[in-house]
């Protein structure tokens, strides 16, 4: 069953209708997350133009997650009141408008602002992409479609960090917002043939204060993990802002639980099979994408690797993802939604455990051997789940499946890079604590190492005087660079423990007959 509007506007291009359809598609999602990714090996670079730390540098990322969250609420509502047409190409050109005030920026609060207004547009268009593939493309090829979609999101992953590793090697970081707009320009002017027009005179109804509700508690809880460990965790500020966060989200669940009116149909989780595919794609959400920040960063700060070399990291898992994907599409339109996600489970798992040892001395291709593991995790993972959650609904309930589908997901994104990089910090802090406790004048380690370090400094010429400071000094980078390493490996442990959680509903996930 295909949606009557698509059905009604495929008939000026007949055959070739769907794959023009579809390579818009790929190329919409490719250039969303591509600017969604793009900034991770960006953010030292960030960091070092405006003097902030890890806490704020994060909201370059968080920022356009979070906005890209709520966003995708309002699609089905702009479907409904302007169309896909109109829908697809406003939001476009507003992520246009977005890229400009980022280049030109010299406040951080302007780069933040042009994340989040990306966010928002690539909220909207993410979610009536896949809407469209659904819509599109009938019950039995929808599989093979979910797979072509996920293309552009798993390639995206993996040029991202490499393009934005180049533009930093070669021109600067403003460039990380100007270096894509051509493709922006390009699936414009695919959305202008492809994407059918209808308008509804008569504005159908939304519910803003349930959204006003949501956008006030999710920035109350990004709030308390940005500045919690600054302010302290019992502190007035954090206390206070913890309580409007909690009375939020209580109005806006009982809203959407009592009122007629709603921005997310609670109902559809009385089907298990959904329940078990939006529980599995929250996890999926919070680790994989906090892997993807976190990978990147590490290798430049731990590793000492430059942006390019950070980037390619990411990207051969990224290729044979992508060609293995319309394998998968198809199996997932065979095989059960539980095998397929628990194999596409089991792959983040293994690709991250490795990376719970990882530290100054792995090596490029170790890094580069388990990215591909967590990308085939996605790879394999995504339709099956996807497919399985749409499948397990009513037809009237799709496009709400759809949408709470893609919020919970990104849901665990925002949450997962936000609490990821405060659970960085706290681990990192505790385990400089720890090594800075023992350096005293029993721990002969220390002493044996600055005694070597100062004959290497002498030899190099350097005064006595300057080799004391100079030794302690070095001694001092060892303990950070040892103690954020440590913190890191940490992060990938819980990355790897929720991986693991995640299986638990995948055994579950049995569609009925």
């Amino acid at each position: 069953m295909t949606s009557l509007v698509f059905d009604n506007h495929s008939k000026r291009f007949g055959k070739y209708y769907l794959p023009i359809l579809t390579l818009t598609i790929v190329l919409t999602s490719f250039t969303m997350m591509t600017y969604a990714t793009i900034v991770t090996v960006a953010v030292p670079n960030v960091m070092g133009a405006f003097g902030i730390g890890q806490d704020k540098a994060q909201l370059v990322a968080t920022g356009f997650y979070i906005s890209m969250t709520v966003s995708q609420l309002i699609c089905m509502w702009l479907l409904l009141a302007i169309g896909h047409y109109y829908t697809y190409n406003i939001s476009i050109i507003l992520f246009l408008i977005a890229c400009f005030i980022g280049a030109l920026s010299n406040d951080f609060t302007f780069i933040v602002i042009s994340r989040v207004m990306q966010g928002f547009s690539a909220g909207v268009l993410m979610s009536q992409t896949m809407i469209a593939v659904v819509q599109a493309y009938p019950i039995y090829r929808r599989g093979y479609a979910l797979s072509m979609f996920t293309i552009g999101g798993v390639l995206a992953i993996g040029v991202g960090p490499v393009l934005g590793g180049i533009i930093i090697e070669w021109l600067s970081w403003r460039e990380i917002f100007l270096i894509p707009i051509p493709l922006l320009i390009i699936t414009f002017l695919l959305g202008l043939i492809v994407m059918p027009k209808s308008i509804n005179l008569k504005l159908p109804k939304f519910d803003w204060l349930g959204l006003i509700l949501l956008i006030i508690s999710l920035y109350c809880f990004m709030t308390i993990f940005a500045d919690g460990q600054r302010q302290g965790w019992f502190s007035n500020y954090v206390v206070s802002i913890l309580f409007i966060g909690v009375l939020s989200s209580f109005l806006f669940i009982y809203k959407q639980l009592t009122f007629e009116n709603k921005i997310l149909d609670f109902s559809i989780f009385k089907y298990p099979v959904f329940t078990y595919a939006t529980i599995i794609t929250f996890c999926v959400g919070t680790a994989n994408f906090g892997a993807i920040y976190a990978i990147p960063i590490f290798a430049q700060l731990i590793q000492t690797f430059s942006p390019i070399d950070a980037g390619l990291i990411m990207l051969p898992a990224s290729i044979i993802t992508i060609i293995a994907l319309p394998l998968i599409g198809k199996l997932s339109d065979i095989w059960s939604p539980r095998v397929g996600s628990i194999i596409g489970l089991l792959c983040f798992f293994i690709g991250t455990v490795p990376l719970i040892s990882a530290d100054a001395n792995t090596s490029f291709l170790f890094m580069m051997g388990f990215a591909i593991l967590l990308r085939l995790g996605m790879g394999i993972n995504n339709p099956f789940v996807a497919k399985a959650a749409i499948s397990s609904l009513p037809v009237s309930k799709i496009e709400q499946a759809t949408t709470t589908l893609n919020f919970f997901r990104l849901l665990g994104t925002s949450l997962g890079t936000t609490v990821w990089v405060v659970f960085l910090e706290m681990r990192t802090h505790m385990h400089s604590n720890s090594f800075t406790a023992t350096q005293n004048g029993s721990n002969e380690t220390s002493l044996s190492f600055l005694l070597e370090v100062r004959r290497v400094f002498g030899e190099m010429g350097i005064s006595s005087v300057s080799q004391e400071l100079s030794s302690l000094n070095y001694l001092g980078k060892v303990i950070y660079y040892q103690s954020n390493s440590l913190g890191f490996q940490d992060g990938f442990l819980i990355f790897a423990a929720i991986f693991a959680i995640a299986i638990i509903p995948a055994i579950f996930m049995v569609p009925k007959k």
